[in-house]
């Protein structure tokens, strides 16, 4: 059958699954604040102006939490069914399942047909979010590999914008089709997945673990060749791919455990971490309540409609339009300096929101917002600035954590590994994006700003420990990326490696190498630039 070889055409439709997710944030964070969606889940009655009050607080969590939920437990079972079934056979599953949720949704006439539906929504994009990244790592050129793996980040705030308007033109529409017409139509995106999967080629990684040479090469050849067998480029990836195959197949079968193991436990916690902080901004909980924080600064109608929505879907413009910095440098930036500036920009943002919560702010009356979570009132230019530093905080997100968070696990683990690594990682995203999901609006309702502060604390924190521990892997081909973390090289330190502040982004000598333009003298200059740049 006919295999497209564009590598960009090969990330543009696998990252689809990464569209699934910005969907789900969308057509929840679209949906929480209209009145059919409320009436159709009501659970606390009217208020004085005969207004639908919807889902409890608790129950509004726990449905907005099914999704990361069921995310959890797909991103973990993902590197286990994609170890055997193959990277790109694995995201198919998962667009099927994605399929089935949508339905369910869809469908749903009470609250936990709505939950059951989420939870298989998230299986699905658990799966998708775990091994899109390692599909695209593992078939990526190493200079290219940060863009391409970045549309994976890409795709999901075209998700989050492309649905939150499909939610935005639906709520005009008068009972449940407002939420079902949007609930129904995210199923069409995981078809086409599927589709386009059926033509784009498997991981050369992935068929030279499964002893599949011949394809493996053939892979390699058509993407990275140029359709020339004879490139240096390609007998050299083919050769160090050989060279891991080897020495890890004489090693032990691959168990989570493993991960766990001395000369791992670093690089483990590195990836852990990367997921973590990233749900630990409070970006995706501000995607998901935008809505609660915008009606606390005035921008809500009184009659319960859809005015809070318009200046929400800025919020994703930004997003996506601020991805593309990203996409275009990451891999000249590298990772580490753009984690650091994100990290202190974003702690900027939700300083500034919170100090102008706390002074001026009142408490919001009783029964004035549906939802005890919008337990604030503010107006006025401290309103305008809310509003204007939530922007800032995306725009602060998008280029900088949105992305990297994605494109840096994959990189740091041996082939037999990775995928069982980031499906750990991954997997730890989605628990606290499980967590924060039911966690924000009890926390809106009883330590208001200083919900703020909690996520300004975290920012700061990952800022330190960004610096300290996360080494550059930018511009490395992934067997390279294993020199770093070997312990015993002079200067190294035990458990962890070249210390992550000394690591560098050499970028010049592997553009050179995958133009095959390098000569002998300028490889064995750059190979030694390398080994200093790793061991210094």
């Amino acid at each position: 059958m006919y295999k497209v070889g564009n590598i960009y055409f090969i990330a543009a439709v696998a990252v689809i699954g990464g569209a699934l997710f910005g969907f789900d944030i969308s057509s929840m964070s679209a949906i929480i604040s209209t009145q059919p969606y409320l009436c159709q889940f009501n659970q606390r009655g009217f208020n004085d102006k005969g207004l639908c009050l919807g889902p409890t607080d608790g129950v509004q969590g726990g449905i907005t939490a099914a999704m990361p939920g069921g995310s959890w437990l797909g991103a973990l079972i993902s590197g286990v069914v994609s170890d055997k079934f193959g990277r790109k056979r694995s995201i198919q599953m998962g667009s099927w399942i994605w399929i089935i949720g949508s339905i369910v949704v869809c469908a749903s006439v009470n609250i936990p047909m709505l939950v059951l539906g989420r939870v298989i929504n998230g299986f699905s994009v658990g799966i998708c979010s775990a091994q899109v990244p390692v599909y695209i790592s593992e078939i990526a050129p190493p200079s290219k590999r940060g863009r391409l793996v970045g549309f994976q980040q890409w795709a999901i705030t075209w998700g989050i914008l492309i649905m939150f308007f499909i939610c935005y033109g639906s709520s005009f529409i008068k009972g449940s089709a407002a939420f079902r017409v949007p609930w129904g139509v995210q199923a069409i995106p995981a078809a086409l997945l599927w589709l386009g999967l059926v033509f784009l080629p498997e991981s050369p990684r992935w068929l030279a673990k499964k002893d599949r040479w011949e394809e493996a090469k053939d892979v390699l050849t058509l993407i990275h060749g140029n359709g020339d067998p004879n490139s240096p480029w390609v007998h050299r990836e083919m050769a160090e791919i050989r060279e891991v195959v080897e020495f890890e197949r004489a090693n032990a079968d691959v168990s989570y455990l493993e991960l766990l193991a001395p000369n791992m436990i670093n690089r483990t916690s590195i990836g852990v971490f990367t997921q973590i902080w990233s749900q630990l901004t409070g970006m995706n909980v501000m995607m998901y309540y935008i809505a609660y924080v915008f009606t606390m600064a005035g921008l809500a109608s009184d009659d319960g409609g859809n005015a809070v929505l318009l200046p929400s879907g800025i919020s994703f413009i930004v997003n996506v339009f601020m991805t593309v910095p990203a996409l275009l440098w990451m891999d000249r930036w590298g990772r580490r300096s753009t984690l650091l500036v994100g990290a202190f920009f974003m702690c900027l943002w939700l300083s500034i929101n919170a100090a102008l919560f706390a002074v001026y702010s009142t408490p919001a009356p009783p029964g004035m917002f549906p939802s005890a979570a919008e337990s604030m009132l503010i107006t006025g230019a401290p309103a305008k600035a809310i509003i204007a530093s939530t922007y800032l905080f995306v725009a602060s997100f998008a280029p900088t954590w949105g992305p990297v968070s994605w494109v840096y696990p994959p990189e740091l683990y041996p082939l037999r590994l990775r995928g069982k690594a980031v499906a750990l990682c991954t997997s730890a995203n989605w628990a606290f994006n499980f967590a924060l999901a039911y966690f924000v609006p009890p926390a809106f309702a009883t330590i208001t700003w200083k919900t703020y502060v909690l996520f300004a604390t975290f920012c700061a924190a990952m800022f330190l420990h960004v610096y300290f521990m996360f080494p550059e892997t930018a511009n490395k081909p992934l067997e390279e990326v294993e020199e770093m973390f070997d312990d015993k090289r002079p200067g190294a330190v035990k458990y962890i490696g070249t210390p992550a502040w000394k690591t560098r982004n050499t970028r010049n000598l592997v553009l050179k190498q995958e133009r095959n333009e390098i000569t002998e003298s300028e490889e064995k200059i750059g190979y030694q630039e390398h080994k200093e740049s790793t061991a210094a």
